[in-house]
């Protein structure tokens, strides 16, 4: 390392030593590592902050400790920073360190570091990951569900069905509800369908969603249901899971959605129908393609010959 940078690196000034860091990206050292770490434990806030922001994209076990550290800072920009960076992992095995932080006294470092491992599918982080859904704070439970969504593990769909069901945050319901679209199991079926009646619209509208992707044809009544949601975003949702189901009982109040003011909701109940492909839907399609909404039209055409096909197959 030039001894230029090393002296600015080890200034009594904290700005100099903050722009140090930012120039080392721009040097031509080809191991930065050891002097990032060193400010990552700066006295000055600034100097860290800067010291994180570029240490991102390393994901050696060093410098995922070291960013782990730093969860703590007592600068919340800074542990803020950690945070994301760690969230941005890769590699399976830089998660590591972080599963040591799943007991961790404070909420926000088991936040920072369940987010951190979602998209690892560590499997060593599921135990721990588990314990958190016990946990008082309803964002640690949160980030913990969508560690278990991940990992797709038999053995949490129990749990991951009670909190959709009856937990005390509309956020962990909701996050439990989708994190059961990885399974078949008709079991989850009370739950979800608990969901779609749940207080809070987006817990119904990721319910209405989750249910499609499961293909539960037992699901087809509470959707139809749901169809007359006071929220049109919910509507929207289980007019989709209904054409993905083909379920040709929704069709009548698939129609009705047809009036609806939303047009975004008109185009996929006529999305839905095209896919059940049933000739009851003929007339209010060829209505449809009057709409005021171009993609309304468009896609009522589709959906026209979409089950002309349908027809021409069965003959």
């Amino acid at each position: 390392m030039p001894n230029s940078l090393m002296t600015r690196l080890q200034s009594p000034d904290p700005g100099v030593r903050r722009v140090a860091v930012m120039d080392l990206l721009d040097s031509d050292e080809e191991d930065l590592v050891p002097a990032l770490l060193h400010a990552l434990a700066d006295t000055d806030a600034s100097v860290r902050l800067e010291a994180v922001r570029a240490l991102e994209g390393n994901e050696s076990p060093e410098v995922v400790t070291a960013l782990a550290d730093r969860l703590t800072d007592a600068d919340p920009e800074v542990s803020a920073a950690a945070a994301g960076v760690l969230a941005e992992l890769k590699e399976p095995a830089s998660g590591m360190p972080l599963v040591g932080l799943l007991n961790h006294a404070q909420a926000s470092v088991r936040v920072a570091a369940l987010n951190g491992l979602r998209e690892l599918k560590l499997a060593q982080a599921f135990e721990p990951a588990l314990a958190c859904l016990e946990h008082p704070a309803s964002e640690v439970r949160r980030a913990a569900v969508g560690v278990l969504g991940y990992l797709r593990r038999p053995q949490a769909i129990g749990v991951l069905a009670t909190l959709a069901a009856h937990d005390e945050s509309a956020e962990v319901r909701r996050a439990a509800v989708g994190a059961l679209g990885y399974t078949t199991e008709v079991s989850v079926l009370p739950a979800l369908t608990r969901a779609l009646k749940d207080a809070e619209w987006m817990v119904r509208d990721e319910a209405a969603a989750t249910l499609g992707k499961l293909g539960l044809q037992l699901a087809v009544p509470d959707l139809i249901e749901a169809l007359a949601d006071a929220y049109w975003q919910v509507r929207l949702k289980a007019a989709r899971s209904l054409g993905r189901l083909k379920a040709s009982a929704a069709v009548p109040a698939l129609i009705e959605q047809l009036s609806h003011q939303t047009s975004n909701l008109r185009k996929e109940t006529v999305i839905a129908l095209g896919e059940i492909s049933d000739t009851r839907a003929i007339a209010a399609l060829e209505g449809a393609m009057d709409d005021s909404d171009p993609d309304v039209r468009k896609l009522s055409r589709l959906a026209l010959a979409s089950i002309q096909v349908t027809e021409h197959h069965k003959r």
